[in-house]
């Protein structure tokens, strides 16, 4: 995206990436809940866990750099300096898992189906093409339309490629659970419906000698198990009924993993040091609505919040307080640290004071406001938000305000977060090490008005619309930070949220004999990196 990338021709593999690891051996994970296809781009239906390791893209992306793109389908590219264009020229090795050869006609159905049939991200970059043109059988040029960006070279690269195929003579905008026609390193060997999936190597991979899969797709099988909800599948790990598990819970993480296997080294707990940002992730206002629309009322919320208690007796002093919109990271604004009350009670004084300016009272124990009490919902889709929330209430109750907590099941709660339908929610934004057009779709007013953007709050304001937009147009890496940093603080200064916490790590446990590289890479564990020790041993077993 900026400057020159960290790997030359000469590379052999990625840093991260051991090219000795053995091949072979059973991976198996948990997934929560169902699925109902196999066809990842579609709007419709929850596509099954794990579908990124059966499709190619035209180029890779790796993860110890921000984001570079090399050859994979695409054996080379040309972008002129404006990045007006791209054209590709496949690898004539290129190959669907039939052997087929990938050809211009695969890219161009591919770009034309996901441009209309695809997800929501991807139409509205690949609308930005003006011209597709095929000029041989492996040759494919993008010319780019009113709107482009310094980043729309880098998001058809990252393109899945489809069969033609296959896919011509069926509804792709479905549900399926027949398996297409794929070309990635794995392929799908077994369906259980909604139950489970099992992916298989591929031994004859066409690309599996390209520098940046050597020591990748390393184990013969991947499986993910679904079970109903995170409870069960904790205890299916640890019986070893699932081998290895990705912990999201911070306290669960402190408190729960204490049982033999872990204790006798029969089994491996990791912390995992990244780089990348974390979710920046709060308790989000919406300021369509009163009493959030009014800056005082948010600033009040936020300072009422006890970030400090809630780690201690929650999360096992397991957390650091979020104080960006793109935590962990260089990307995160560099805070001016002021003489800001901490103590909880000139915390709650202060709160006091802004909701009164506000002309919220208290009148026989109640925050009311023209005869009207402060009454709003918090809702929640995660069960295990229940007790932050709680947490929260409590801390409002000493403040005359009483609020509801809601908790609905997963469709309902996207349904209503997709229109804007609530006043205030526990939810996230997710960042890249290079953030780009996504930005629009999370801070600008056009999002704000559109449903199913990612502009929760309803943000709406000339400079954070016009720093949102200059991102993606960063011609230098020391540019695009600096943007990013002056967003940061802009966003700050409008408290949409009541930040809340990250880790800083990955928590990762699994059963030997699997093992990984030593290196972690800038974005944090890479499975595609991992293997199984001794596979002729545990095949036997």
């Amino acid at each position: 995206m900026h400057g020159k990338p960290k790997y030359d021709a000469a590379a052999k593999h990625l840093d991260y990436a051991n090219p000795d690891a053995p091949t072979g051996g059973t991976i198996k994970m948990a997934a929560i809940g169902t699925f109902d296809t196999l066809n990842p781009y579609s709007i419709k239906g929850k596509a099954a866990q794990g579908l990124n390791l059966v499709y190619d893209r035209l180029m890779a992306r790796v993860w110890d750099e921000p984001f570079t793109m090399y050859p994979l389908i695409a054996e080379r590219v040309e972008v002129p300096e404006d990045r007006s264009s791209i054209t590709v020229h496949i690898n004539p090795k290129a190959r669907f898992h039939d052997g087929s050869t990938i050809t211009a006609d695969d890219v161009i159905f591919s770009f034309e189906t996901l441009k209309t049939e695809g997800r929501p991200n991807m139409r509205q970059i690949y609308k930005l093409v003006k011209t597709v043109e095929k000029r041989d059988a492996s040759t494919v040029h993008f010319a780019f339309g009113e709107g482009f960006d310094q980043e729309t070279v880098m998001i058809i690269a990252m393109m899945p490629i489809l069969s033609k195929a296959y896919w011509s003579d069926k509804t792709f905008d479905s549900t399926t659970l027949d398996t297409p026609l794929l070309n990635g390193p794995y392929k799908i060997k077994s369906v259980d419906a909604g139950r489970s999936i099992t992916y298989e190597r591929v031994e004859d991979y066409w690309a599996k000698d390209l520098f940046h899969n050597v020591g990748h797709h390393n184990a013969g099988e991947i499986t993910y198990d679904y079970y109903r909800d995170d409870g069960v599948a904790f205890e299916a790990f640890k019986s070893g009924d699932v081998t290895l598990r990705r912990e999201f819970d911070a306290g669960k993480w402190a408190s729960a993993y204490d049982f033999p296997a872990l204790n006798d080294g029969r089994a491996i707990k990791e912390n995992m040091s990244h780089g990348r940002p974390e979710k920046a992730q709060g308790f989000i206002f919406n300021t369509r609505r009163a009493p959030f629309d009014d800056i005082r009322v948010r600033q009040a919320f936020e300072l009422l919040f006890d970030f400090d208690w809630a780690n201690k007796n929650l999360f096992h002093g397991q957390y650091k307080r979020i104080e960006s919109y793109f935590p962990n990271s260089e990307l995160a604004a560099p805070i001016a640290k002021t003489k800001e009350a901490t103590n909880p009670r000139m915390k709650q004084r202060k709160a006091n004071a802004l909701l009164k300016e506000a002309g919220w009272l208290v009148v026989d124990g109640k925050r009311v406001k023209n005869g009207e009490p402060l009454d709003f919902t918090i809702l929640l889709s995660a069960p295990e938000d229940e007790k932050i929330a709680l947490h929260f209430k409590r801390s409002l109750e000493k403040m005359g305000i009483t609020p509801k907590i809601r908790v609905l099941d997963t469709a309902a709660y996207r349904g209503r977060l997709n229109e804007y339908d609530f006043d205030m929610t526990i939810y996230f934004w997710r960042n890249s090490l290079s953030p780009g057009t996504e930005q629009n779709l999370y801070w600008t007013c056009a999002a704000a008005e559109q449903p199913a953007r990612w502009n929760f709050p309803g943000i709406c304001e000339p400079e954070i619309d016009e720093l949102a937009g200059s991102i993606a147009q960063a011609k230098t890496r020391e540019e695009l930070v600096s943007q990013i940093h002056k967003l940061d603080r802009a966003l700050l200064n409008g408290h949409y949220m009541i930040p809340l916490y990250y880790s800083g790590v990955d928590y990762v446990s699994y059963w030997p004999p699997i093992n990984r590289p030593q290196k972690v890479p800038l974005y944090g564990m890479v499975l595609e990196s991992w293997w199984i020790d001794d596979v002729q041993n545990v095949n036997q077993d």
